[in-house]
């Protein structure tokens, strides 16, 4: 089995050296999306509510150039800045899986790239 790096033009550009995503074995392994405007590159105004539906759709857009959706997402991993937050992130997280949610492991981090208030990465089955 061979690697397939994934990359897509509709999620933030890659800004070091990693990958959006990596299909091995079929499954998608992404790389975690912060609230970053993929068309400007800067991080989107609002609160968390604004910033979790970003990084949602940044994550969709990257399942979707892998061949898979958040309906076969397997296990995220939700960084915040603050955990005082998570009730608000959870709401707006709960949207994008409103049947068989996955996995999900959710940590305060010391801090995120670019001052941002969330990072999320997801591990997902592919459709063939």
């Amino acid at each position: 089995m061979t690697k397939q790096i994934v990359e897509t033009g509709q999620a933030p550009k890659a800004i070091g050296p990693y990958s959006q995503a990596i299909v091995y074995n079929g499954i998608a392994y992404c790389s975690g999306q912060i609230p970053l405007d993929p068309a400007t590159g800067q991080v989107v105004e609002g609160g968390i509510e604004e910033q979790t539906d970003r990084v949602m759709k940044n994550l969709e857009a990257v399942l979707a150039a892998a061949g898979s959706s958040c309906k076969q997402a397997l296990k995220t991993t939700v960084f915040l800045a603050d955990m005082a937050e998570f009730p608000k992130m959870n709401a707006v997280y709960g949207r994008y899986f409103p049947e068989v949610p996955p996995a999900r492991a959710t940590v305060q981090a010391a801090g995120l790239p670019r001052g941002v208030r969330v990072e999320i990465e997801c591990i997902a089955a592919v459709t063939v």
